[in-house]
């Protein structure tokens, strides 16, 4: 779902709206300033385009694209750009995945493992969680050989607020089958920095 193709919900929009409202007058706004005329309605939109992968099945996105292919070497699909809010702070945190998988007769269109980054990523979000659930829906999805998954994000609720650490990047990383033995990892990893 592009974002031409999103249309957010006017209930939705109107109760977001209402709470927004609330909270501009409580942190001493005043949400009748022309400036802040539509912030409510615009917060309202933002959020449920921001959160749509509430309502979007990354595995049945993985199986509409599916083909049996006999390869058995790594695929990686790196340097996927995700955008995601923080579920402590409803902050953005962003960067980096890179995704590899060893096919076992089946492999996914490349896109959708874009796509299945996207899904969790436009959720409520913490990135170590999100790592993981783009591992386990390439493996329950695919049942490949192996999976590994790479984050590297910046986090906002540290940059903005907090400890405001400027440059501090957070690294996570998940992997199953193949990806145990240290070789293969390294191969991905080195993959991933060329």
């Amino acid at each position: 779902m592009s974002l031409q193709d999103f249309e957010p919900k006017a209930e939705v929009t109107a109760a977001i709206a209402q709470s927004v409202e609330a909270t501009l007058a409580q942190i001493g706004e005043d949400p009748k300033r022309e400036g802040l005329l539509k912030t409510p309605e615009r917060v309202g939109k933002a959020l449920q385009f921001l959160c749509k992968g509430y309502h979007e099945d990354a595995e049945a996105i993985l199986r509409s694209a599916l083909f049996e292919e006999d390869y058995r070497q790594m695929v990686v699909v790196k340097d996927i750009d995700f955008y995601s809010l923080c579920e402590h702070h409803m902050l953005p945190f962003f960067g980096k995945v890179h995704v590899a998988y060893i096919p076992n007769g089946r492999i996914t269109g490349l896109s959708k493992i874009a796509r299945v980054v996207d899904v969790y990523a436009r959720r409520l979000q913490v990135q170590e969680r999100l790592t993981t659930q783009i591992k386990d829906c390439i493996q329950n999805t695919l049942n490949p050989l192996g999976v590994m998954v790479v984050i590297e994000a910046e986090h906002l609720c540290m940059q903005m607020r907090g400890v405001q650490k400027q440059h501090a990047m957070t690294v996570t990383s998940d992997f199953t089958g193949a990806f145990n033995r240290q070789e293969t990892r390294e191969e991905f990893l080195k993959l991933i920095k060329g």
